[in-house]
């Protein structure tokens, strides 16, 4: 059995592939590379092909047709041998040293005794253009380099949660837990690092900068412009996390750190989707910010009470022309703090 499985979900991916593919390769046959290939109409298949054809101990290839970044996600998780599971995006890479500190820490937590659930680590923004690069980091939240629990978790700060490019999961959970990511649709890396956490009993944080994450791809998921054009997946995924946060809050239990950390997190989501909105400046994606909004009250009134009433949710719902004025604002200004889109 393979340590890692790393799932490379690719979609017309020729000019960019290899750079993330050449990265994960430094793992060497303790890592399993699944290519899959979503549907692409020009030479990412023949690439991925010839990957798997000259590493065939390392890389395979999945062919599909086009169903979305969550159908090749879970394609990759049904083929997934590896104990851990992990996706790196095609237009991503992995820093060689923090990879090989990372399999280092699962080697050595898998011959011993305990069972990890998911391994946490920073991620790069890299921003096209811009010298310095961000780095989230969560030195200040998470105990580190040991195994630990939700009650050990200490305070997120606004603005900082956990994503995709941050996790390992054990592959079993996955699979346990029964996550599906929905076809044909952007923004499902939301639900890949928040349907598992109910599931997740422990923890390993390790303060190395492994995953690098590309902003700056023109025609990238995470454009302003392009977000607002896809509002309705957004809004989508959106209410998905709701109604699976209400649906699980019997399995959270008495664990507050997890459920704390779970509403914040959407918090975050619902935030986004309301200045989302609100850009887009018209009186159409008002009116659905509006029925959000509603949505959540109808769901469960004391999550709609805690999200509406913080800080981040006030701000999303000032008044007036004036009001929102304000909230764009303080979003230009989070924009360019945390360096998203």
């Amino acid at each position: 059995m393979k340590l890692l499985s790393v799932t490379v979900p690719c979609y017309n991916s020729e000019a960019y592939m290899r750079k993330c593919i050449d990265s994960l390769l430094v793992g060497g046959e303790d890592v399993e590379i699944l290519i899959v290939d979503d549907g692409s109409t020009d030479r990412t298949g023949a690439i991925a092909d010839a990957y798997a054809a000259q590493y065939p101990a390392v890389v395979k290839v999945i062919h599909k047709e086009n169903g979305g970044h969550g159908s090749a996600v879970n394609a990759g998780l049904e083929c997934a041998a590896g104990l851990y599971f992990k996706v790196v995006d095609s237009d991503d890479w992995v820093k060689e040293s923090a990879y090989e500190k990372i399999l280092e820490t699962l080697r050595d937590i898998t011959a011993g005794d305990s069972t990890l659930d998911m391994l946490i680590s920073n991620f790069v923004y890299e921003k096209e253009g811009e010298a310095k690069h961000k780095v989230m980091k969560y030195r200040h939240a998470l105990p580190q380099d040991r195994i630990f629990t939700w009650n050990e978790v200490r305070h997120f700060h606004k603005g900082q949660y956990i994503l995709m490019h941050s996790v390992i999961f054990r592959t079993r959970l996955l699979r346990e837990c029964g996550l599906k990511l929905p076809d044909k649709t952007f923004y499902v890396d939301n639900l890949f690092v928040f349907e598992p956490l109910p599931y997740v009993r422990n923890m390993y944080y390790l303060d190395v900068n492994f995953y690098r994450y590309y902003i700056g791809r023109e025609g990238q998921s995470v454009n302003e412009e392009i977000m607002i054009s896809r509002i309705d997946q957004q809004i989508k995924v959106n209410k998905i996390m709701v109604d699976y946060l209400t649906a699980n809050m019997d399995k959270i239990g008495g664990r507050c750190r997890l459920r704390d950390y779970m509403i914040n997190y959407l918090e975050i989501i619902t935030v986004i989707s309301s200045i989302l909105l609100i850009r887009s400046g018209t009186e159409e994606n008002l009116e659905k910010k509006h029925e959000l909004w509603q949505y959540i009250k109808k769901k469960d009134l004391r999550l709609y009470m805690r999200l509406r009433y913080g800080v981040l949710g006030n701000s999303m719902n000032l008044p007036g022309k004036g009001g929102r004025k304000i909230s764009v604002e303080g979003y230009k200004i989070c924009r360019r703090f945390f360096k998203f889109n």
